[in-house]
């Protein structure tokens, strides 16, 4: 049997760069398209299943996971011709480009950031090209791949077990995906674990049907509903502690007042319940405190051990590989966006029955949607 296509080992920067370009939702389509595949099979989806989820055909997913095992990030990117010659020579581009990620205290200027004024000026007076409109420096910029951005921080995996631990999320999913027939001793079950919240009474920005404003606007009609402002939130705050069989493709979810220890546990003997003693279970999670075992506090590994559980950690800060995150992106964007609850008890209700009716209605169309654009499946 010939060997089964997959994108090739992926560490955490490129992982968190993957899900960083299908998250975004802008700029190519084809460039998230193909991301999309890439990252589906870097979280051990068979190639089968990408097609499906992506509506694409298995030969054009193998085209794409195998240009990027040997092009990389630049297999993602559509490389259209035609058109007029460039203008500048690729020295030249090449230059403008490093210049312009440099900063402008690097060549002796008093600015913390270049403009586009500043920077053709830099670019003329160094002699680097002879002249540039500043329509033109930010058009070949933006050919280039560069932006003007805000400056983030960020993260990666410096677990000295990352390997080990992925490796181990994904033979679980390559169970659960039905890719691997579990042998004796391992879980028959994947589920994976987290927690949404903090769940607190605020104004969610969302979207709704309204009457057109400006010219449009009828003289008689009255406002358009408007977001409540907050200023104090006297009513604490909940916590959803939530877990998706992948095998069933069913949600679970239950709200609790705190997030530790005893109440991890809870939400576990819960799930315990669902299946039979002797079906063995594994519970994909990070590794947030609450879920690990410490040498003041041992329950969750006693309570694995006697109840024929396995706790998978996904690596630190390598939360993408945890498929439970889309389905929260879905319950953000169905029961939380745009609402204005009055109390914990109608924010809970609201977001029990969303999950009641997730589960009936899986296959629905807006949802699949929604969860393939995050990008967990």
């Amino acid at each position: 049997m010939a060997e089964r296509v997959r994108v090739r080992e992926i560490d955490d920067d490129e992982g968190q760069r993957l899900l960083r370009i299908v998250r975004r939702g802008t700029g190519s389509v084809v460039t998230w398209r193909r991301a999309q595949m890439v990252l589906l099979s870097a979280q051990g989806m068979p190639v089968g299943r990408i097609a499906e989820v992506t509506f694409t055909s298995a030969d054009r997913v193998r085209d794409v996971i195998h240009n990027f095992n040997t092009d990389g990030f630049d297999s993602l990117y559509p490389k259209y011709k035609g058109g007029r010659p460039k203008k500048f020579t690729l020295p030249e581009r090449r230059e403008i480009k490093k210049i312009a990620k440099s900063k402008p205290a690097e060549h002796g200027l008093p600015f913390s950031t270049w403009s586009l004024a500043k920077l053709a000026d830099f670019l003329v007076a160094e002699g680097v090209v002879d002249d540039i409109s500043h329509e033109g420096l930010r058009a070949l910029l933006r050919e280039e791949g560069v932006s003007f951005q805000r400056i983030k921080t960020w993260k990666t995996s410096r677990d000295p077990d990352y390997a080990a631990k992925k490796a181990r999320v994904e033979h679980l999913y390559a169970i659960a995906d039905g890719e691997v027939i579990p042998e004796d001793g391992e879980p028959e079950v994947v589920l994976c674990l987290d927690e949404f919240g903090p769940l607190n009474l605020q104004p969610h920005p969302g979207r709704q049907w309204a009457e057109r404003g400006g010219r449009h606007k009828d003289s008689g009609r009255s406002p358009r509903p408007r977001r409540r402002a907050t200023y104090t939130r006297p009513h604490g705050v909940k916590h959803l502690f939530a877990a998706y069989d992948l095998g069933k493709d069913k949600l679970y979810g239950h709200i609790k007042p705190k997030k530790n220890r005893s109440r991890f546990l809870e939400f576990c003997r819960y799930l315990r319940s669902l299946y039979p003693p002797q079906i063995r279970i594994a519970i994909v999670l990070d590794n947030f405190s609450p879920h690990l075992t410490t040498k003041k506090d041992a329950r969750v590994g006693d309570w694995a051990a006697d109840n024929n559980v396995e706790f998978a950690y996904t690596p630190t800060n390598s939360s993408w590989l945890n498929r439970i995150e889309a389905q929260f992106t879905a319950l953000r964007y169905f029961a939380l966006d745009g609402t204005d609850h009055a109390s914990h008890k109608e924010q809970g209700s609201m977001i029990r029955r969303y999950i009641i009716w997730r589960n009936k209605h899986a296959t629905d169309e807006r949802l699949r949607e929604v969860v393939n654009r995050a990008n967990v499946a």
